[in-house]
């Protein structure tokens, strides 16, 4: 990739080529919950900020005093990393014990309330920079790599990013991710088989927490910078959006959505203020033309391909 980049005289583009991984680790954790496990959640900007903040927040008291007077900063990035996702998956483990009591339309807004409190809270925390948020003014360490260098970015970004989805992978491949999936096809029956339902969707609605909390410390790492905004529910909708535009309930969708949504909000926002409206088109375009996203697209474009040779 940064050799492409260079050869093409644009290498800029590897931030946003690591925005790219770093939305597609919290599409696919959200893909978890909603393509895996039928659970349509708007609240999961919530994690997505929180380990975001955990990483600002770490930092803010770096050589200072401890956190509440019992945890003391850091600027490693094995320590934030961490961290962060042990905090996305408590809020997880907080939220899903309540809405997971509830489905439908309920559970959707009670996880969008949660995230919507989360939101607020940290708008009027002035002691982290309130609305204004937390200047990372010094990336975190990491094996004396330097993270101010795009390329580096990049492969530490890249090297998280296939962790994780490996670490998916196995998720949706184990006997706990086939029940996630039983019990979006019939809940009723895979109870009757002695399987507790609200236990295993809390399993992984804290295990979506995790990747979401990851995702959000990578990205406050990637822009030195992490602030409510990230907690608002128009991210949730950005996340809904690049999951729906990629596949829902395939595994590269998350990628393939994150990486069109993120493409097109860079090229149509350099020609238009109004670049929503025709991102607005594409996605309907896309979803009514393909019913099954970019993924469902690619894999029809290949069977035609394939047909034609072999006739």
């Amino acid at each position: 990739m940064p050799w492409l980049m260079e050869t093409f005289g644009s290498s800029s583009s590897l931030s946003l080529a690591s925005r790219i991984l770093v939305y597609s680790i919290a599409a696919a954790s959200l893909n978890l919950v909603l393509g895996y496990g039928g659970m349509i959640s708007l609240g999961h900007a919530a994690f997505f900020g929180m380990g975001g903040y955990a990483v600002g927040i770490l930092y803010a008291h770096n050589g200072g005093d401890p956190f509440l007077g019992l945890i003391p900063g850091s600027n490693h990035l094995l320590v934030t990393l961490p961290a962060a996702m042990l905090l996305g998956g408590a809020v997880a483990a907080l939220i899903g014990a309540l809405s997971l009591r509830t489905s439908g339309v309920q559970f959707i807004m009670i996880t969008l309330a949660f995230a919507q409190m989360l939101f607020f809270f940290f708008v009027s925390l002035k002691a982290y920079g309130g609305e204004d948020g937390i200047i990372i003014r010094r990336p975190n360490e990491f094996f004396g790599l330097n993270l101010r260098d795009r390329t580096t970015v990049w492969y530490v970004v890249l090297g998280f990013w296939l962790i994780f989805m490996l670490a998916l992978w196995r998720v949706i491949g184990s006997s706990f991710g086939a029940v996630l999936k039983g019990m979006k096809q019939n809940e009723r029956r895979m109870a009757a088989m002695g399987l507790a339902p609200y236990r295993y969707k809390l399993y992984a609605f804290i295990l979506s927490g995790m990747g979401a909390g990851l995702a959000g410390a990578l990205m406050a790492n990637l822009m030195r910078f992490t602030s409510p905004d990230m907690l608002h529910w128009t991210k949730s909708a950005t996340l809904m959006t690049m999951v729906i535009l990629g596949g829902v309930g395939t595994f590269f969708g998350p990628l393939l959505g994150a990486a069109a949504y993120l493409v097109l909000e860079t090229w149509l926002g350099g020609m238009t203020e109004y670049w929503q409206f025709w991102l607005g088109l594409i996605l309907l375009a896309v979803v009514l033309g393909t019913k099954g996203g970019l993924v469902a697209l690619i894999a029809a474009i290949w069977s035609r391909l394939t047909g034609r040779a072999r006739g």
